[in-house]
Parts: structure tokens; C-alpha cells; sequence
């Protein structure tokens, strides 16, 4: 499968767009263009921002292309054994999952616009960029000859971002024999030397905790606006992440050390340990999955938790990011009806909008808070001898490095083994049930001297308690895994 993709008019904020389906052996093919994407479990339905379509034979004949759902098109090839459809895509967004282009910039979320012929979403792909002089790429495929890139098939393609500029600014590290490329995009001028420390440390203690890292290389794909803003989103071997306003302050970095560590350790969790209802992905519907608390709760917890053991944040800065899991569970809806398995199903119909009151559960805020008390609990019964590390280091052992989808079963069956006992009361309140969790959460948290404080208003505050045995076991809980060398600490 081959792409070309072109921009005309920047102004216009238009891809113009060929795809060639060569080798065709039927009298017609259906081309479908996903209805979502991956880590935005919700229907996005990209075909409404396809201008115009067109089928054409080698020869340049018009054929017949009629749409036969929102986003699937029925070509009759009339014996042609190559067809060109030619299209054109509005790209006018800023997130982190969607497309946009003007006269200094091509941001491609190959998702949204690029399509694929049915029967043949294995086969591999061959993009060329119709780029202006001088524009540098940044994207997790590989390059073959200048502005080509391949990808072996349409999952991998997808699951590649791309930023191209005049402007792109890049440093990059090593960490394990694995290539990691920061690159930025916005008004500003990083502090490199500040950010590949921090960003080599919280990557090497990722990697120390599960092992060893999926992919040669990495990609973090950094769109810095001058307007508030923020949102990751993992890949393959790349995350894209939105992040403003370019004011160049403590907060923007906070801001982009959080969520890089998030969208890093994703590499494993749902990129690779994922779960077999989104074995493989079904562009053309909702993929059901009741795990996303696993996904992206477990993520949501391990992403501050490693930057504290990393040595990237403090004691204070990681109990304050605490207290914001906190406060944005129990002060939005802590009294909510829906379980957390129910609101990872439910992500489908409205899991990324407010909602009525009181219905569901952030799979991101509670999911991390229910990882904290299962990590605080194994920790104590076992004297930190087991803890979270071990579910996850698992879970990628038998599902994640064979590429296998996991069960919400297999999940229960992993916890349990490095438990060593049922654990009934933690899948019925905090997981199947919609219990409220301060007593739970304060439990766990006692092992480690940490209390949280229930106002008369509803406010929430996380308090540490002056309490030497409790410090020693929270010292252990935050221990790094990588133990960093001179070297290291110099750099």
C-alpha cells in the first residue's frame, strides 16, 4: 500500500491525500478509515472531515466509489488491477490525537485520514511526503530515502505520530541501549541539560523496574502552545503530547515531566500488556473492555511514582501529586454509582465527558488510587518483599512480551499469586463496587504514614504523619529500583 500526501494550500488547513491499492484481484474492494483510535476509547468518526473522494483507474478513468457506511467506501474496479483514491482531509486541531497543518507546521496522526483496503490491514505501507525544503521530521517509523517512511502494517502506521518543521527543535539520550529523541515544537528554548537529566533518570527506573524496554527507540513528540493546554497520547514506540501556555515556568515542566512519564511506561502498559478485547484493534467500532483501570490507573499512579524514585521529584512535590488524585476523585465523585469495571465500559459512551452527576468514576483518578492501595497492601503483608512492581513485571513476562491479550481474570489471578491470598474485599469495594474508599485508602496509607483529612465542605487534604517506623517504611516505598552511579548523578 502506498500513500502521497501533499499540502497545497497551507491556509487551508487541507491534506491532499492519494492512496494506491496495488495487486487487486476482485471486481471490487471496500476501504475503510478508522471510526477511533487508540488511546481515546471513544467513536471519533475522522470521515467527517474528508472534503471530497475519488476513485480513479491507472489510466486516470473515474470508477465507482460509493459510501456504504459513515466511514467505509465500495470501489468497483472494473477489472483495474491498481487504483488511486483521491481524497482530501481538513487538519485544522491541536491535541494530541488529531492532525493540523499551516505554513510552518505538519502535525499527522496517520489515524485519522489514512485508510485501509479490506482483507489487507496486514499488509505493509509506504508514505511519501510531499514536504516544503528544509523540514526536519520527527516520528516513530523508519525512513527509507528523503521524506519516505515505512511501516509494516496499517496497526504500525497508526500508531506513528509525526511532527515535521523548519523549527523542530531535538536532544536525545541513552538509557540500556535504547534511543530516546525529545523533540519540540512552540516558542521556546529548552533547558536541555535540565531536561535529558530528568528525563534519563525516570526512564532508567522504568526500565529497572520491568527489565527491559519494548522497542530499540523512542520518540516523545512534544506541541508546546502559547494557550493553556494538556494531553498525551501513547504509540508504539512514541508518545504526542500538547502541552501550554509556552511561558517557559515551573509549571509547564511539571506539566511535561508528568505526563511523559505516564505516556513512557504505556510503552508496556496497553501498548504490549493489553487487554484481549483490543486484540487487535477494530477501527470500526467500540472495542469493550472492563480493564482500563489496569491500563490507565495503574499507569496514572506509576507515572508520579517513578519520577519520585527517580529522584526527579521531591518528598513534597510527589505528596501534593497525591493529594491531586485525591481531591479529584472524592471532591467529583467520590458518591459516584458506577464501579470502576463499569466505567471502563462504559469510556465508550461518555467516559471523557463530565457527565451527569454522580453516574461514574475516572479510570484515571480512582484507578490510581485503588494501585495505591493494592501496592501499600501487598508491600505491608509481604515487608516489601512483593509489591505492584511484581503484577506489572508479570503481566508483561506471560502477556505483554508475547504479545497476548490478558483477561480482567488473568489480572485477579496475577494479584493474587503475589498477594499470596484471595483478595475478595479489594475486587468487590474497590474494583466491581462502588464502596467509597476513604477507609480503605487510609488503611494503606497508615503503613506508610500518610493520612487523608475529610473536610465539612468536602475538601480534601493529604497529611504526613511525624511517625519514625512509618518514615522507614515510606522511605522503602519510594525507593529507586536503579541505583544511579557518579557519573550518573553528575550528568
Amino acid at each position: 500500500m502506498h500513500y502521497h500526501i501533499s499540502v497545497a494550500e497551507p491556509g487551508s488547513h487541507f491534506l491532499c491525500l492519494t492512496y494506491i491499492i496495488p495487486d487487486i484481484a476482485s471486481d471490487y474492494i471496500e476501504i475503510q478509515l478508522p471510526a477511533w483510535r487508540p488511546g481515546r476509547y471513544e467513536i471519533q468518526n475522522f470521515a467527517k472531515n474528508i472534503q471530497f473522494i475519488e476513485a480513479v483507474s491507472q489510466s486516470g478513468e473515474k470508477l465507482s466509489i460509493i459510501k456504504i457506511t459513515k466511514d467505509r467506501w465500495r470501489i468497483a474496479t472494473k477489472g483495474e488491477t491498481e487504483v488511486k483514491v483521491q481524497y482530501s482531509y481538513y487538519a485544522a486541531i491541536q491535541n494530541a490525537g488529531s492532525s493540523y497543518v499551516d505554513g510552518e507546521l505538519w502535525y499527522l496522526n496517520f489515524i485519522n485520514f489514512c485508510m485501509y483496503t479490506e482483507g489487507r490491514i496486514s499488509e505493509p505501507y509506504q508514505v511519501f511526503l510531499d514536504l516544503p525544503e528544509g523540514y526536519q521530521v520527527a516520528c516513530g517509523l523508519p525512513f527509507h530515502g528523503a521524506n519516505t517512511l515505512t511501516a509494516g502494517d496499517f496497526y504500525q502506521l497508526v500508531d506513528s505520530p509525526l511532527l515535521a518543521s523548519l523549527t523542530l527543535q531535538k536532544s536525545e539520550y541513552e538509557v540500556n541501549g535504547v534511543d530516546f529523541k525529545i523533540w519540540m515544537h512552540g516558542n521556546l528554548k529548552p533547558n536541555w541539560k535540565r531536561i535529558e537529566r530528568d528525563f534519563k533518570r525516570f526512564s532508567r527506573e522504568q526500565i529497572a523496574t520491568m527489565k527491559e524496554f519494548p522497542e530499540q527507540d523512542y520518540h516523545f513528540l512534544n506541541l508546546i502552545l502559547p494557550t493553556a493546554f494538556y494531553h498525551g497520547v501513547e504509540h508504539r514506540n512514541s508518545t504526542m503530547v500538547v502541552l501550554g501556555p509556552d511561558d517557559e515556568g515551573e509549571g509547564l515542566y511539571s506539566d511535561l515531566l508528568g505526563v511523559s512519564s505516564h505516556e513512557l511506561f504505556h510503552a508496556w502498559n496497553i501498548i504490549r500488556i493489553r487487554p484481549i478485547e483490543l486484540f487487535p484493534y477494530d477501527f470500526t467500532k467500540e472495542n469493550y473492555f472492563r480493564t482500563c483501570f489496569v491500563a490507565e490507573g495503574c499507569t496514572t499512579y506509576y507515572g508520579d511514582l517513578f519520577l519520585k524514585r527517580a529522584g526527579v521529584f521531591n518528598h513534597e512535590t510527589y505528596i501534593k501529586e497525591l493529594q491531586v488524585y485525591m481531591k479529584r476523585h472524592f471532591e467529583n465523585n467520590g458518591a459516584a454509582s458506577l464501579s470502576l469495571t463499569d466505567s471502563s465500559f462504559d469510556l465508550w459512551l461518555d467516559g471523557y465527558e463530565k457527565g451527569i452527576p454522580d453516574r461514574k468514576v475516572s479510570v484515571y483518578h480512582k484507578g490510581a488510587l485503588v494501585a495505591l492501595i493494592l501496592d501499600l497492601y501487598i508491600r505491608k503483608k509481604t515487608s516489601h518483599e512483593q509489591s505492584l512492581d511484581d503484577v506489572m513485571l508479570l503481566l508483561w513476562m506471560r502477556f505483554g512480551k508475547p504479545y497476548i491479550g490478558y483477561t480482567l481474570e488473568d489480572y485477579i489471578n496475577i494479584v493474587e499469586e503475589v498477594a499470596g491470598e484471595s483478595l475478595e474485599w479489594y475486587w468487590q469495594e474497590c474494583i466491581f463496587g462502588n464502596n467509597p474508599l476513604e477507609t480503605r485508602l487510609n488503611e494503606a496509607m497508615a503503613f506508610v504514614g500518610l493520612q487523608m483529612t475529610t473536610f465539612s465542605n468536602g475538601n480534601i487534604q493529604l497529611n504526613v504523619l511525624d511517625d519514625f517506623r512509618a518514615q522507614i517504611q515510606r522511605d522503602k516505598w519510594l525507593s529507586t529500583v536503579q541505583k544511579h552511579t557518579e557519573d550518573e548523578e553528575e550528568e
